[in-house]
């Protein structure tokens, strides 16, 4: 079964998006399936996700193993 999808524009600068698709381009996304995985990330959190990078930091231990974050996005988001 399809999902029902909404179409959502926003501006942004130019720049911004410029830069943001090379780093996404490398993380194999693009600036439309980032989106989505954030506002999955803000309604499994209830607030703001954290953030994604090239650049691996290791902070709380809060951080999901990349298993354990595929496994969440794939029962959040779904089929995208």
């Amino acid at each position: 079964m399809q999902t029902q999808t909404t179409l959502f524009r926003t501006r942004i600068p130019q720049k911004r998006l410029t830069e943001a698709s090379g780093i996404l381009e490398q993380l194999g996304l693009t600036p439309g399936e980032a989106f989505n995985a954030l506002l999955a990330q803000i309604i499994l959190r209830r607030g703001l996700p954290f953030i994604l990078t090239l650049e691996y930091q290791e902070s709380a231990s809060t951080l999901l193993t990349a298993a354990q974050q595929a496994q969440v996005w794939e029962e959040t988001l779904g089929e995208y």
